[in-house]
């Protein structure tokens, strides 16, 4: 059961964290488009580190790195009397208070701060790819509408929520697409963050070598359900790109883009 309770796990994932991405992406996009020189720079260079480094390589240092950042500022606000170094040779040290989850906390509090750090990290690395491909939809719209809008008397606030991001959608949702795509098949990374997904366990319950071999004996059957998995991955993506495609051709109905002419034409 729990290796079926894993693809929901995977479907969860993907729940939260498409739009939280997004919600990174849009911020970043916003930012690196700023007037403001250091909000711009902070929002390209966001888009830039995150993009520069390797998923592993970020997956497998970013989460060390978040969870001994919540505990330290946990451990300053919890414990200011703490007079030992936190830092001792390769070992990050806090009081008891500070420790999340907390030591004799139930099981299921270990695994949900587990998942919520997998999230949060999902949606800061695949944020700063939304980002670059919001950025450069923003940059597609025509400027000739935002100039438009101005003469007509509309602040930067309106220009940018009534005219730009409404048009924006349909130059961004190819690249938004494909990085849908990639997000599902970057799941299977839930298994090095320690995340029991769909990957962990068809490796655990198809393995011989493994906990589960000694309570139910049986042969090497990791490839049914690696398998299992292929199937899965293969048609969630084909559901994917049937709804992106639906969701194309209702974002560029009535459009002056290529793909609200090619309706038009058909219509005619």
């Amino acid at each position: 059961m729990s290796f079926y309770w894993s693809f929901g796990t995977v479907l969860l994932l993907l729940a939260i964290t498409a739009p939280a991405a997004l919600a990174f992406g849009f911020a970043g996009a916003s930012a690196a488009r700023s007037r403001i020189p250091p909000v711009s720079w902070l929002g390209k260079g966001y888009i830039a580190v995150v993009r520069g480094v390797p998923d592993i390589a970020f997956f497998m240092f970013f989460v060390i790195a978040l969870d001994q950042g919540f505990e330290y500022l946990r451990h300053q606000w919890m414990c200011p009397d703490w007079d030992q170094p936190i830092r001792q040779g390769n070992d990050f040290i806090v009081c008891q208070q500070a420790k999340l989850p907390l030591g004799n906390s139930p099981q299921i509090w270990h695994e949900i701060y587990g998942f919520f750090l997998a999230v949060l990290t999902f949606a800061i690395v695949f944020g700063a790819f939304a980002a670059n491909v919001l950025f450069g939809a923003m940059r597609a719209v025509p400027h000739a509408q935002l100039e438009t809008a101005a003469a007509y008397g509309m602040t930067p606030r309106q220009t940018f929520w009534r005219i730009l991001v409404p048009q924006m959608w349909v130059y961004a949702l190819p690249g938004l697409g494909n990085l849908w795509m990639v997000l599902i098949k970057a799941t299977p990374l839930l298994f090095l963050l320690g995340v029991e997904d769909i990957v962990y366990w068809a490796r655990d319950l198809g393995g011989t070598k493994t906990a589960r071999f000694t309570d139910y004996p049986h042969g090497d059957w990791r490839m049914w359900y690696f398998g299992a998995l292929l199937i899965f991955y293969l048609l969630f993506t084909r559901v994917s790109e049937i709804f992106l495609d639906r969701m194309m051709k209702r974002l560029t109905h009535g459009q002056a883009t290529m793909g609200g002419e090619a309706q038009r034409k058909a219509a005619a």
